[in-house]
């Protein structure tokens, strides 16, 4: 109610105003929205030139790749609202998705990684990559608290160290560096399974999974004294110590917030894909800081919405599919990804530099 009100309230303050101030508004309008405009435009083009692809099964597609992606992009998006960036993602994605695959092989798989165990239990193996997200995310966070090092290069360091934990970790039992394939029936079912179908169409439990994660997310970022002393911090780190909030603890709880989403991303993405490898997770971290940029988390700090991440990651999605469907190389795609990251990126910057 409030934001209708307020919403009529500029409306008309609006209609009061001269035209030549209408017209620099309208400018400044256009200008900070150009990207969403030309991912609609881009869109609507693209649904001309294929209609088939905004078709419910491609709809369920999108919305699937989009849930899979989601947890990650949240865990990021507090890394970015402390002003900071977290470039480990990825390959603790590729780890946990490693880790989860191994210990969730089925038991008559004649290449199982390691023959003398049972397949674990489901919920077990998610806390186990949870956990080791978290701990990868305490190294991050307690080096960049404590040390005063900037998230770049910490989780530049830690990037590296995940991946070379991960071709070791491949090495083990009798995998000997291979991918890891052959999971476990109820495993595969519990991620891309469906209880849900519209007509012929099946919607995959992921889906549920990540709005779930999503709600819990939204949750700690607006309605726990965390989530305000991230914010916080994010915005003036000095004012917020001043203010009674523990920097060192809440940037550090940030980066450990975040490991656990990369750990669930992994256990997601492990049974999704089917067959892990050591590329798994490799640049996940890129869509994953692409989605906050365009859904308004701001690298200046402190500013950043979770409907924001949810659009980001759904339009990125969406332009990626639609690449697909004209037929796009798959290198030219880096490069797209890359200028949106760029223009995003430059009209957040313009944003903060026009309020200052």
């Amino acid at each position: 109610m409030d934001e209708k009100i307020n919403l009529k309230r500029r409306i008309a303050d609006f209609k009061a105003l001269d035209p030549i101030e209408k017209n620099r508004l309208l400018k400044e309008f256009l200008i900070n929205n150009s990207l969403y405009i030309l991912i609609i435009a881009a869109i609507i083009g693209i649904q001309i030139y294929q209609p088939r692809f905004l078709s419910l099964t491609s709809i369920i597609n999108i919305l699937t790749l989009s849930a899979a992606n989601l947890p990650i992009a949240l865990g990021i998006a507090g890394c970015i609202i402390l002003t900071g960036t977290d470039l480990s993602a990825g390959r603790i994605v590729g780890l946990t998705a490693c880790v989860a695959a191994s210990l969730l092989q089925a038991s008559g798989y004649a290449n199982k990684m390691f023959p003398q165990l049972d397949t674990f239990p489901i919920w077990l193996v998610l806390i186990i990559v949870i956990a080791i997200g978290a701990l990868i995310g305490f190294i991050n966070g307690f080096c960049t608290a404590k040390f005063k090092l900037h998230p770049f290069i910490v989780t530049l360091a830690t990037q590296l160290i995940t991946y070379g934990v991960l071709l070791m970790y491949l090495m083990n039992g009798t995998n000997n560096g291979q991918s890891i394939s052959g999971l476990d029936s109820k495993y595969t079912s519990f991620i891309s399974g469906s209880i849900i179908r519209f007509g012929s169409v099946a919607i995959p439990n992921l889906i549920f999974y990540s709005l779930g994660i999503t709600v819990i997310m939204w949750f700690i970022w607006n309605k726990t004294a965390f989530g305000k002393n991230m914010f916080a911090v994010g915005s003036n780190p000095e004012a917020a110590n001043v203010s009674g909030v523990n920097v060192t603890l809440t940037i550090i709880a940030v980066f450990v917030l975040a490991g656990m989403m990369y750990g669930i991303t992994g256990f997601i993405e492990a049974a999704r894909i089917g067959s892990n490898t050591a590329s798994t997770g490799a640049n996940y971290e890129l869509d994953a800081i692409a989605a906050c940029v365009i859904g308004g988390v701001s690298f200046v700090g402190g500013i950043g919405k979770i409907r924001g991440v949810i659009t980001g990651v759904v339009l990125l999605r969406i332009i990626f599919v639609g690449l697909t469907f004209l037929g796009i190389d798959s290198n030219l795609q880096y490069v797209i990804k890359g200028l949106i990251i760029l223009v995003a990126c430059a009209l957040d910057m313009r944003k903060y530099l026009i309020k200052r």
